[in-house]
């Protein structure tokens, strides 16, 4: 029945058709190995008057690829001429397949004037294709270049027509990508894809264009163009080699010897503005850059950096035009210094409650006081350095809010160093505690292989037997006891300031998270999968138009669109993450030994 799908290339009847497995008769069943010509025909076509057929034979396949039919009037030469200058634009092998005839008044001589022509152009076979008025299908004929049908042709059924919509298959890419891939390693389906790609210049030319020729494709309606669009390319060209200028002598700046030196070069790596301004520099350099795209990975990473910019600027300028209304400056500059106070109390009153006896533990009340005291006296010196920083705060808030024009994840990675800054004394008590912590499990271990009578091999990195005299094991003794006895206390304060420095580092992933998606979400390619889901094409699927007896099976071939997910994952912008690089057991070995963990550190997710 016409409309019946048949599913999608995988299936037994694509398997069939495209490996040239079997043969189908008009119902589609299948009867055995035979040869079958596969026809690809514009759908366009259909209603065009009587002409020649000019297209490409499928290298190796027993295939043709219909691009456009030329019609009466022309002169042969001309013709040729026109097929040499595409060939040389395109480089695809052009020719006339054939003819292409449809009854109209006036011209019933026209069929055996094409007939003839097969002569004068001479290929290895002549598709003489026909359509009668008032039927949806239509028949073909294959006859040798010396006018004589083929041997094994014994009927209509060996050929197959598929019909496809010359646009969609023109603008799609056909997944997996494959650049580099010659024709012959490439499947059917992919040159058909390639041949209708390559062929753009053949569709230039309508008849409505004063020329030798009269063409139908799928322009034949006048060609798509907007001034709009024209303007804005012959103005892109001087605007990227200014703005090209610009970002070359913001990275001279940037090459300073000053700005190498390793106290720069450490703190720039650990702010997150740097970071975010370095990769905004190299995305400039690839947007900007006058070097046209030439493969379609350039063009869709071309067009997905600067759409995420883009949104990144909108988003950036709505933060802006909200921050200062009403205000809210002042208000966020009056609210920040309360709120560095009371964390400075409850991280007083947590050591006070430290200091004592915590949830009824017993713990030793000198290294407890000597802690205590200790991290009390940098909560003073964080107090004393927030109150004389407290006039000057609205000012700077004032000037980093502006940093939000240069986007949205300029003003979140300003956050994010602002967070490090304002919780710089939680992540010092976190460093003092774990560097205890670790010094007294790293003595603990080496103290328990002293009383097994073994000792670390550090040359080849093993653990030995070794003899110790009575000395030796006595002051081994006496210090693995004094260590476990203070383990307690040091583990307490440890947990604690960990725990600490494990809120604000997430809530800094959070931030970094959001930096990461503005700046890797590949928002263009994800509005050609739902504005024009045909561009990014996963494969093909087939529906039968028209199978009437003692006539050519006639498919559709309709695009399969790609998944989602698919392209996310195909084209996500390389980018940093705020992912760490241990997985989650080496990161919990690293919190129960006391090793230092920085979630933070750049990961490069760059792929191929």
């Amino acid at each position: 029945m016409p409309g019946k799908p048949l599913g999608c290339c995988c299936s037994e009847f694509l398997l069939c058709l495209f490996c040239r497995r079997c043969h189908f008769s008009s119902v589609g069943r299948v009867e055995g190995p035979a040869m079958v010509l596969k026809i690809f025909f514009p759908k366009c076509c259909n209603t065009a008057d009587s002409g020649l057929l000019v297209g490409r034979w499928v290298p190796g396949q027993d295939s043709a690829v219909v691009l456009a039919v030329i019609h009466y009037p022309f002169i042969p030469g001309q013709v040729k001429k026109y097929l040499s200058q595409i060939r040389d634009q395109t480089q695809v092998d052009l020719t006339v397949l054939g003819s292409w005839s449809k009854p109209k008044d006036g011209q019933e001589g026209m069929d055996s004037f094409l007939k003839d022509l097969s002569t004068i152009f001479p290929h290895s076979r002549w598709l003489q294709l026909s359509r009668e008025s008032g039927k949806r299908a239509f028949t073909c004929r294959v006859v040798q270049n010396n006018g004589t049908p083929p041997a094994d042709q014994e009927g209509d059924e060996k050929v197959i027509f598929i019909h496809y919509d010359q646009r969609k298959v023109m603008l799609s890419q056909l997944h997996p990508i494959q650049e580099k891939s010659s024709e012959k390693g490439s499947s059917e389906l992919r040159v058909v894809f390639q041949t209708v790609a390559q062929s753009q210049p053949l569709f230039f030319l309508d008849r409505y264009d004063e020329g030798p020729l009269k063409l139908t494709h799928w322009q034949s309606e006048g060609r798509e163009a907007s001034i709009i669009v024209e303007l804005l390319k012959q103005a892109s060209v001087p605007l990227c080699v200014v703005l090209t200028w610009l970002v070359s002598v913001w990275q001279w700046l940037c090459s300073f010897r000053c700005l190498h030196t390793w106290p720069v070069q450490f703190i720039s790596s650990k702010l997150s503005t740097c970071v975010q301004s370095g990769y905004r520099t190299d995305h400039f350099q690839t947007v900007f850059s006058t070097k046209r795209a030439t493969t379609h990975i350039e063009f869709m990473r071309k067009a997905n950096i600067f759409v995420s910019f883009l949104l990144d600027v909108a988003l950036g300028l709505l933060l802006i035009s909200w921050l200062y209304r009403e205000n809210r400056i002042s208000q966020l500059a009056n609210t920040l210094v309360p709120v560095a106070d009371h964390v400075a109390k409850e991280l007083q009153e947590l050591l006070e409650w430290l200091m004592g006896a915590p949830a009824g533990l017993k713990m030793n009340r000198a290294l407890d006081e000597v802690l205590g005291r200790f991290f009390l006296y940098h909560i003073h010196l964080w107090i004393s350095y927030i109150r004389l920083m407290s006039p000057f705060i609205e000012m700077i808030l004032w000037y980093v809010g502006l940093s939000a024009c240069l986007g949205l994840t300029f003003a979140l990675s300003v956050l994010s160093d602002i967070v490090a800054l304002l919780t710089f004394h939680i992540y010092c008590f976190y460093v003092y505690g774990a560097r205890l912590y670790c010094l007294k499990i790293y003595g603990l271990s080496s103290l328990w292989r002293l009383f097994r009578g073994k000792k670390w091999n550090v040359l080849r990195q093993r653990v030995d037997s070794c003899s110790y005299d009575l000395d030796q094991l006595f002051i081994g003794t006496l210090l693995f006891t004094i260590l476990l006895f203070l383990l307690p206390t040091t583990a307490l304060y440890y947990l604690v300031f960990t725990l600490l420095r494990l809120v604000v580092v997430m809530f800094q992933g959070l931030i970094h998270l959001s930096v990461d998606f503005i700046n890797s979400f590949p928002l263009f390619a994800m509005g050609l999968r739902v504005c024009r889901p045909y561009r990014l094409a996963e494969g093909v699927k087939f529906r039968v138009l028209s199978e009437e007896p003692g006539a050519p099976l006639h498919l559709m071939m309709e695009i399969n669109p790609l998944k989602f997910s698919s392209v996310l994952q195909g084209y996500r912008t390389p980018t940093y993450s705020c992912y760490p690089r241990d997985s989650w057991a080496a990161l919990c070995k690293k919190l129960f030994v006391g090793e230092l963990i920085y979630p933070w550190r750049q990961k490069s997710t760059k792929t191929d």
